[in-house]
């Protein structure tokens, strides 16, 4: 392997890392923002309270499986410049082009029931639907 080839895999890899990172403190946003608004139900007892955290929850649910859809994209880059799978596709020196990866495990639809991704955000929202449909009935 080549230093150009080297140095685009850790190009490559400082975006995974990025993306990464990005999802994991959105998980961590999600959560506060959500417990914040059930705390402030729990002192205000508005029932609406519980209705709004519903919204951060499902917008983190989104932007959570986009940035996943990137890490994924990315990470199947590294592999073609690295030569892991037998058949790479051909990659230019320092490309960064996650759009050539499209379809199956690369889809957004893919990324958001990932076990990753759908065992945080499935339970919150359900929960918290369950929750205000028992407090509103």
């Amino acid at each position: 392997m080549t230093d150009e080839q080297l140095k685009h895999l850790e190009f490559i890899q400082s975006v995974i890392t990025r993306m990464n990172t990005n999802s994991f403190q959105i998980k961590g946003w999600a959560v506060t923002l959500v417990s914040a608004l059930l705390a402030i139900f729990a002192s205000t007892n508005n029932d609406y309270f519980v209705l709004i955290a519903i919204f951060p929850a499902v917008v983190m649910w989104f932007l959570d499986a986009y940035y996943r859809t990137q890490e994924r994209k990315f990470r199947g880059l590294y592999d073609d410049v690295a030569g892991i799978p037998e058949q790479p596709k051909p990659i230019k020196p320092f490309a960064m082009r996650p759009d050539m990866y499209s379809g199956g495990k690369y889809s957004y639809s893919s990324s958001f029931v990932s076990v990753t991704v759908i065992t945080l955000y499935l339970p919150i929202t359900a929960g918290l639907v369950g929750l205000f449909v028992y407090l509103r009935f």
